[in-house]
Parts: structure tokens; C-alpha cells; sequence
């Protein structure tokens, strides 16, 4: 395994001055935005798409400097009832696997989306109870109408250009478990798989480990992002872990984003680790930081220190023991 970062969080530098700084750190690999949330900083899609030379240069940059690109990230809300959001999150995923097909870029990540409650909806609606049943009923048709149809036409996409999509697992978004990017995988194509992070399965009491386990039955974990959560169980038994406290409100939250080390022990951070090889994932560790309380550079040093001391990234000796 390689250890690498998402780079949105230096979207501030310029790309040569960033990937000097990546570089610096002792890193192999970028996680680079093109677009949605994570926007473009440093990749404007529709440029490299245009001209060979561009992305020739783009890439020679990255190769000088003994890295590679793990992954492109678009995440966006591709089905959001509201469609000027939706076309663009859309027209982002695309032309972002047409650029990763050119560009040897083996992964693209991305959120599944959740549609509204009916044609007609104005804002996404995410159900997390089966009763009342109109909550059942709501979750079907986002389904059957809205999820399962987009992911099979971009699934098939990305397939054709040899190019595998990481649906981050993140709540509110329809596919945020293990069972969901399943289902959805299975109703779709195998093209489509997981962007495991696993600060968003502690909050949801999903086991890090236990989830690797499932999914790489399917050889379907993709791309792994590094982020850690602290949860406040004082605060868990007043706002529940569905707190809709602002995420700067980190006093009273129930559970808050932490640099890697810093919600869960190392040797916690060592068992995911040793899951990931032990059950064959061998591409990129990507940091993401959004620890509310460090500067960036202070959290990005601390899960840099702290994977170095726990990443796995040889390939196994033989047992000469036995």
C-alpha cells in the first residue's frame, strides 16, 4: 500500500507548489478534485480533456516528483431533486471518467446521490426509519425510479472506459453501509464499489474491520480514505448519533471528524491496516483531514506521522519460518 492525500485540503497552493509540499511530506500519491464538492483546484477537467500536450505536462509533473494519481473525486448529488445541481454533478462524473480513462487514472470517486420524495420534490429526502410507511415507500421509489437507473447507465460508462467508481459511504446519501453499495453493486455493475472511510461508518456504529471483511468478499473496495471520529458518548445520549448540530459546535457534538490518531487508538488504525492487506487491498491510503479543532497543517503532519508508523506498504516475505 501507498500512502497518499486528498488534496482538496490544499486547494489554496498552486499544483506545482502543492505537490512540492505532498511530495516533502513523504508521500506517493494525490487524491485530485475535478469537480462538485471537492471542486477543481488543481485539475480543470475540461482543459486536459481538450489538448494531449496539457495532460502530458500534467502528468510529467506528478511522475518527476515519484507520484501518482490514486484517484479523481467528483463527489456530487447526481439524482438531487434539484436538477441544475444534478445535471452538473452529473456532466462532472462523466467527463471526469472520460479524463481518468486518458490519463491512467484507475478510480473515480463519488457520493451515490439521494433523490427527493417524488417526482416533483424540491429537496433530498433521506429516510432512516422503515415506519411510518411512507418512509418505506419513499425509500422504494428512490430506488427502483432514481438510484438504481442512474448507477446502471454510469456504472456501464465507467466500465467502458476501464475505469471503477468509489461510492463514498456517507451518510445521507442513499449508499452510506456496506448493505447499500452492495445492493446497489449487485442491481448495477462491478465497476461500482467503495471509497471506505472509515470516520463515516464509527458514527454509524459500523466496525471498520468488520465492513473491509464484507466488502472484499466482492472485490469491492476501490479507494480508502484515512479519517478518524471522535465520539462524545456524554453528547451521543443527549443528541443521538444523527446530531444535526453544525459541525463547528465540537463542545456539544455528539461525534466529530479527528485527524487519523485522534478519535481511535493506533492500534485500531493498525488492525484496518492489517485488514486491507490481509484481505487484499493493495492501492492508496488517501488522507482526508477535516479536523475541526487543528489547523490544516497540523492535522495533515499528524496523519501522515501516524499512518507512516502503521501502514503496511512491502510485499509479504516469504514464511521462511515454517
Amino acid at each position: 500500500m501507498k500512502l497518499g492525500v486528498f488534496t482538496v485540503l490544499f486547494g489554496e497552493k498552486s499544483f506545482t507548489d502543492m505537490l512540492d509540499y505532498v511530495k516533502d511530506a513523504g508521500l506517493k500519491a494525490v487524491e485530485i478534485g475535478t469537480g462538485g464538492y471537492p471542486g477543481d483546484a488543481h485539475c480543470k477537467v475540461d482543459e486536459l480533456l481538450e489538448n494531449e500536450g496539457k495532460r502530458e505536462v500534467y502528468l510529467h509533473e506528478l511522475k518527476s516528483r515519484g507520484l501518482e494519481i490514486s484517484a479523481f473525486s467528483c463527489h456530487g448529488n447526481p439524482i438531487s431533486p434539484n436538477k441544475e445541481f444534478a445535471q452538473k454533478s452529473h456532466e462532472d462524473l462523466k467527463k471526469t471518467i472520460q479524463l481518468a480513462s486518458l490519463m491512467g487514472v484507475p478510480v473515480v470517486n463519488a457520493f451515490s446521490g439521494t433523490a427527493g420524495d417524488h417526482e416533483g420534490a424540491k429537496y433530498p429526502n433521506w429516510p432512516v426509519a422503515p415506519w411510518p410507511n411512507e418512509f418505506s415507500e419513499v425509500l422504494k421509489w428512490q430506488w427502483e425510479e432514481k438510484l438504481i437507473p442512474y448507477w446502471k447507465e454510469m456504472g456501464q460508462f465507467a466500465k467502458d472506459h476501464q475505469v471503477k467508481i468509489g461510492l463514498e459511504l456517507h451518510g445521507g446519501f442513499l449508499v452510506h453501509t456496506p448493505y447499500t453499495l452492495l445492493k446497489l453493486r449487485e442491481a448495477t455493475c462491478d465497476a461500482i464499489g467503495a471509497n471506505l472511510d472509515p470516520s463515516h461508518l464509527w458514527w454509524q456504529g459500523i466496525d471498520p474491520v468488520g465492513a473491509i471483511k464484507i466488502l472484499v468478499k466482492e472485490n469491492a473496495i476501490h479507494h480508502f480514505h484515512a479519517k478518524d471520529t471522535y465520539i462524545d458518548q456524554d453528547h451521543v445520549n443527549m443528541y443521538g448519533l444523527t446530531d444535526m448540530q453544525p459541525y463547528d459546535e465540537v463542545r456539544t457534538r455528539a461525534w466529530s471528524f479527528r485527524s487519523v490518531g485522534c478519535g481511535h487508538s493506533l492500534h485500531e488504525w493498525s488492525n484496518i491496516i492489517s485488514a486491507l492487506r490481509t484481505y487484499g487491498y493493495d492501492h492508496v491510503v488517501s488522507i482526508e483531514h477535516e479536523d475541526p479543532i487543528m489547523s490544516i497543517e497540523e492535522g495533515f503532519t499528524r496523519a501522515v506521522t501516524n499512518l507512516k508508523a502503521v501502514l503496511i506498504e512491502e510485499t509479504p516475505a516469504n514464511m521462511w519460518w515454517v
